[in-house]
């Protein structure tokens, strides 16, 4: 009874030793077939530098959708499709201008309107500024001292927050909010000092709402850079009484028809479980949005790529999902929840990425306490590449609002020292890129999607 049991334990022992061997080899070929084969780069080459830009309801969105569609169909899905959903449609017009009037002197500063917001009157607005650092000041200062004033958002971002992404949500809630609460105390305008942790002359865009207010009382809001910032701060302690001068011209138009590019591979076990890998194929209009997110565009589309290369058949179905108008609504990710759970899908895990093309350090992952318990037991597969970073977080905002009985959610982590430096820039261009770090976020994707679908979710 003794040896039998020994001979048990070996067996169990060799069948585990070999499960990791080949898991460990597949992952080499993952890597290696990214590294060496890959089109990623090329296809975010077209994205950027031939579409550029692709703000929902533009030109730009609607050719990235065909021209994405067109790719995905070379890549061996069982079917390529587009799923409608219609999605606001805000232009940006000409090119703002903006200045600080010291006494009699005019300072030009960079300035850019923010997703959402109104324009300004024709001739532009002029009057004196309001310095805050928070929404809970405008309670302190009041009506009295705010009233027909323009409200300027000028609290950083937290450099000593190791987790950049955390520094830009904390300071996120001015440019989010900052119009709706300048509204109630008689603000004429915002200023918001950008989401940005250096100091340059880029103005970041990025989404600003009105809440509930009724349309006559809107107000124009704007994001100055960093370097306009410090200027028209420290310019207001030497002139309190100074005036600021900006002039926008945006406007929302009615919303319009547009897709999320799906490309779906039936499961050779489980089909009625769906694994869904994307990113946002939408962009702010400053730049072609190579970073935000071209990158995890086609960091998707290369775990498709990867897993043909390697003839590579998964047990659940895959579905790469490439979703409309995340930046500025985030109709796309509601919409592919809505039709999901009115087909009563099964989705068992969902990974994006949305967080830039530098290199890879690991994922954010939401699910329960068994499921983080396991995913942490993978980390030794992927720790020769680098890969270490396993820690509860968001997994996106596309995949936010999906929800099945049970699912992982997962976000990929690169590097973000660099990331706000672009994020909502006219610098966030393909040029920011490299090759050889958005290749290996792909293949950390793939890697990632490989071992949940072998494993499986408790």
């Amino acid at each position: 009874m003794k040896r039998k049991l020994l001979i048990l334990l070996f067996l169990v022992n060799n069948i585990a030793l070999f499960a990791q061997l080949k898991e460990q080899q597949f992952f080499k070929e993952v890597y290696n077939s990214a590294l060496t084969n890959s089109k990623c780069y090329s296809w975010l080459d077209y994205l950027s530098n031939t579409i550029g830009s692709r703000l929902s309801g533009s030109t730009g969105a609607e050719k990235a959708v065909q021209y994405t569609k067109t790719q995905m169909e070379t890549l061996g899905f069982d079917k390529v499709y587009l799923q409608e959903v219609m999605v606001p449609h805000w232009v940006r017009g000409k090119k703002e201008t903006a200045y600080i009037q010291d006494n009699k002197t005019q300072i030009k500063v960079s300035i850019c309107a923010l997703g959402g917001s109104i324009a300004t009157p024709k001739k532009g607005i002029i009057a004196e500024v309001i310095e805050v650092h928070s929404l809970n000041e405008l309670k302190d200062l009041g009506i009295e001292k705010i009233k027909g004033k323009i409200v300027f958002y000028n609290r950083p971002m937290d450099p000593e927050k190791l987790d950049t992404f955390e520094a830009y949500f904390q300071a996120g809630d001015q440019r989010r909010a900052g119009a709706i609460e300048a509204v109630k105390y008689g603000a004429v305008g915002t200023i918001v000092r950008s989401l940005n942790l250096r100091l340059d002359d880029f103005p970041h865009a990025g989404g600003q709402s009105y809440g509930d207010l009724p349309e006559e009382k809107y107000i124009p809001a704007a994001a100055i850079s960093t370097n306009g910032a410090e200027l028209l701060s420290k310019t207001l302690k030497s002139n309190p009484n100074l005036k600021f001068y900006f002039k926008q011209s945006c406007q929302t138009l009615p919303d319009v028809l547009s897709y999320n590019v799906i490309g779906e591979l039936k499961g050779t076990e489980h089909p009625e479980n769906i694994m869904v890998v994307g990113g946002h194929l939408d962009s702010w209009d400053l730049a072609d949005g190579s970073h935000d997110d071209g990158a995890g565009v086609v960091q998707s589309m290369e775990v498709m790529n990867i897993f043909k290369n390697l003839n590579y058949k998964p047990k659940n179905t895959l579905r790469v999902v490439l979703f409309m108008n995340e930046e500025n609504g985030g109709e796309g990710g509601a919409k592919y929840e809505e039709v999901s759970k009115q087909n009563q899908e099964n989705h068992i895990f969902a990974l994006e990425s949305d967080s830039g093309g530098f290199t890879p350090r690991g994922f954010t992952i939401d699910c329960d306490e068994i499921n983080f318990i396991r995913i942490q037991g993978f980390k030794k597969l992927f720790e020769p590449y680098l890969i270490h970073s396993f820690t509860v977080g968001e997994g996106g905002a596309d995949i936010e609002l999906l929800t099945s009985k049970k699912i992982i959610k997962a976000g990929l982590k690169p590097d973000s020292q660099r990331y706000f430096d672009y994020h909502h820039a006219a610098n966030d261009k393909f040029d920011a890129i490299n090759k050889r770090e958005l290749e290996l976020g792909a293949a950390t994707m793939a890697a990632f999607v490989y071992i949940i679908d072998q494993k499986g979710i408790e």
